[in-house]
Parts: structure tokens; C-alpha cells; sequence
């Protein structure tokens, strides 16, 4: 229904917020992440996803298009709706849900809020196919199509080094987040980033 709106904030709520545009006050719910990066008065632009019920329209809002595409492929999950699935974004941050699915960390999604094992395990199970490793690896934010410049150029490179540190007995989960926390840059082979994402294990 709504793409997006661009507007100032007027409220900040525990789960909402209110946005002005043209004179009229949107409430829309976001995460607690995304509200914890707000002051009243701050000009944004918010991507939202329409909820239609019987008895309500709600609105939820997202700051990048990433996390409302994210969103989106949550719902696609049996057992998880809008409210489920904006409760696992307060949790963590995109990047870090999509690293657990694709090491099956079913543990790590359960302590999610509003998540428990069986639903942390159907997402495993639905999302598995769905979620890029390489995505995950390069980083990628996208926004309204853009991506982090040399992004796809470190991919392989990122591949590489997280085949190396599972097979020296590493899960996939650790290995990503130690590779995702070295600067990467065109020049760096898989065994030098091999070398510097172990000092981060």
C-alpha cells in the first residue's frame, strides 16, 4: 500500500512512533532497535509494510530496505506474523538472524523475543534455501537497489576464508563473524584474512 514515507519524527513510543508529513501523524511500529536510533525532531525517511486485519491497519516501519525486505521473507514462515516477526528484529540485527539460519544456530534465534524452538527451527527450515551466503559474507546493504561499494569484489575472497576456518573446526557462524569484523580491502588474499580472522576467534 505504502512504499515509504518521508517525514519528521513527532513521537518516539516503547514500539512506535509517530511521523509528520504534510500536516499528518503516521503511527508506525518499529523495532527497538530502530526507535533506539531516533530523537524527536529527527527528518527520516521510513520503508513500511502495510498490515491489514478485520478489526485494524497497522503500519511497521523499517530505517533501510534490507531489513523490511528481511521482514517480509520472515512472514513467509509458518507461525510468524507481523508482530513475530518485528519482535526477532528488536532481537538482532538482520545481518546476525541470516548468519544463524545459514549455520542452523537454532539456539541463537530461540532466545529471540517472541521466539521459541519450534518457531526458531521452522525458520531454519522455510529460510534456509532463501537467505545468500554470499550475501551475508560480502556484507551487502542494500538500498532501493545500491550496494556497499567493493562489496562483491571481498565475496570470494570471504568464501574462501570461511570454507578454511570450518574445516579447522570453526561453525560457519563463527567464522563469518570474525571474518565480517576485519577490514577487508581488494589487495587481502583468503590466507591473509584466514590469518587475521583467527586473532578474532
Amino acid at each position: 500500500m505504502y512504499a515509504y514515507f518521508i517525514g519528521r519524527v513527532a513521537q518516539i513510543g516503547s514500539d512506535s512512533i509517530v511521523l509528520e508529513t504534510n500536516g499528518i501523524g503516521y503511527n508506525i511500529i518499529m523495532s527497538g532497535r530502530d526507535i533506539s536510533e531516533l530523537i524527536p525532531g529527527d527528518e527520516l525517511k521510513v520503508y513500511t509494510y502495510t498490515s491489514v486485519r478485520e478489526d485494524a491497519i497497522w503500519l511497521y516501519g523499517f530505517l533501510d530496505a534490507q531489513s523490511l525486505a528481511f521482514f517480509k521473507l520472515l512472514l513467509t514462515v509458518s507461525g510468524v506474523g507481523p508482530k513475530g516477526a518485528m519482535g526477532v528484529l528488536s532481537g538482532a540485527s538482520v545481518e546476525d538472524i541470516e548468519v544463524a539460519i545459514i549455520a542452523q544456530d537454532s539456539k541463537m534465534l530461540s532466545k529471540l523475543p517472541g521466539i521459541g524452538a519450534k518457531t526458531a527451527a521452522r525458520i531454519i527450515l522455510d529460510l534456509k534455501d532463501k537467505v545468500s551466503t554470499n550475501d551475508v559474507l560480502a556484507g551487502v546493504v542494500s538500498d532501493g537497489g545500491k550496494t556497499k561499494s567493493g562489496a562483491n569484489v571481498a565475496t570470494g575472497v570471504k568464501a574462501e576464508a570461511t570454507e578454511v576456518l570450518t574445516a579447522l573446526g570453526y561453525s560457519a557462524s563463527e567464522a563469518m563473524k570474525a571474518i565480517n569484523k576485519v577490514e577487508i580491502n581488494e589487495d587481502l588474499s583468503a590466507e591473509d584474512l584466514v590469518t587475521m580472522a583467527l586473532r578474532e576467534l
